[in-house]
């Protein structure tokens, strides 16, 4: 009988939840069923407004992980409805959170979630907390899905490189030969969605057709490139810490058109992907882009046209839609957790061994 797992995720992007119920047999995990749920916008307000330091901080972290995870538990429930699968059936749920700091340098990582609430709230095992044990070894408990990247998409006679385009991107190096690398390279999507939602009242920039009528602002992108972010070598991983849009308006006037400014931020995602992409993924002669930017048809058009020696396409075509890709790693990761199972990889985070990631609060 196959095993039964839940993944969730809800990333940097803060648009909501994805989750995904997954069959396990062997090795692998096959995609049953999925749903997505809208955060509402005072609860992406509040967590937005978390990301700076602020009175009460303690108490509005507190309250947030408990409604979060009742967000949570509420998708599971839609999960297991639409696929008529009861809870007692499945495993484990395998929860990211929410991430509201990053900063592995200063040794820590903070996701919201309470994994005691949503096991009570749902009545299933709960893994969570993925990234503090990595970060504890000396690495920098990010990315996490190449450890899953390597495991699906793998292939032992092509160098291949997968592109998470979600409110961070990050690459996973696949090589024909050798240790699989990875690391985050810069923003995704946070930026794109910050701009559009104070401009235009909109959640995101739809296939990125806002940005095609734009015109890149060249002094503008090369003022956001400098970031020295970028001129770090690998392992290395970011979050909303280094990218925001406060960040961003220290280079504005206040003279730009705002649609100029938006295709300039999508080049910038194109740009420091494809800059990445040369510099530490030479051999990859294939790029296949997965999370919500595999949907920004100028963000991959921009793509094709960095780095026209190589083949783009989605995750798709290797047979996992974009979106579900990282709720998937989740899912994995929590099956791994149980399994007592290293879920990461100290090529890719610099962690000084493979360790068993999460922890786990039983049924």
């Amino acid at each position: 009988m196959p095993e039964y797992y839940i993944g969730l995720m809800s990333g940097t992007s803060l648009d909501g939840v994805d989750a995904v119920l997954a069959a396990g047999r062997g090795g692998r995990l096959q995609l049953l069923d999925s749903a997505h749920l809208s955060y509402p916008s005072r609860l992406r307000e509040r967590l937005l407004a978390l990301h700076r330091s602020g009175n009460d901080e303690l108490n509005r972290a507190a309250l947030l992980a408990n409604e979060l995870s009742d967000v949570y538990a509420s998708a599971v429930r839609r999960l297991l409805a639409r696929a008529g699968v009861r809870a007692r059936a499945v495993t484990a749920i395998g929860c990211h959170g929410q991430t509201v700091r990053h900063r592995p340098r200063a040794g820590y990582t903070t996701q919201l979630v309470d994994g005691a609430r949503l096991a009570e709230r749902t009545g299933i095992a709960v893994v969570c907390d993925f990234r503090s044990r990595d970060i504890a070894a000396e690495g920098e408990g990010a990315p996490l899905a190449p450890a899953y990247h390597h495991a699906v998409f793998g292939a032992a006679r092509r160098s291949r490189a997968i592109v998470n385009v979600g409110g961070i991107a990050n690459i996973t190096r696949l090589p024909a030969r050798g240790a699989v690398t990875g690391f985050d390279c810069g923003p995704g999507n946070c930026l794109l969605d910050a701009w559009v939602r104070e401009k235009r009242r909109k959640p995101f920039d739809a296939h990125g057709a806002w940005a095609a009528r734009g015109r890149v602002i060249p002094q503008l992108l090369k003022k956001l490139l400098a970031h020295p972010f970028f001129r770090r070598r690998p392992p290395k991983s970011t979050g909303r810490d280094d990218f925001e849009l406060r960040w961003v308006r220290r280079f504005l006037s206040g003279r730009e058109r705002a649609a100029d400014v938006q295709a300039t931020l999508t080049e910038l995602t194109a740009a420091s992907i494809a800059l990445a992409v040369r510099a530490h993924c030479r051999s990859a002669r294939e790029i296949f882009v997965c999370g919500g930017g595999a949907r920004n048809r100028a963000l991959i058009g921009r793509l094709g046209a960095l780095l026209p020696d190589r083949r783009i396409a989605t995750t798709a075509a290797l047979g996992v839609e974009p979106e579900h890709v990282e709720a998937l790693a989740f899912a994995w990761l929590a099956r791994q957790a149980l399994k007592r199972r290293p879920g990461n990889l100290p090529s890719v985070t610099g962690a000084k061994g493979p360790r068993v990631l999460g922890a786990i609060y039983p049924r």
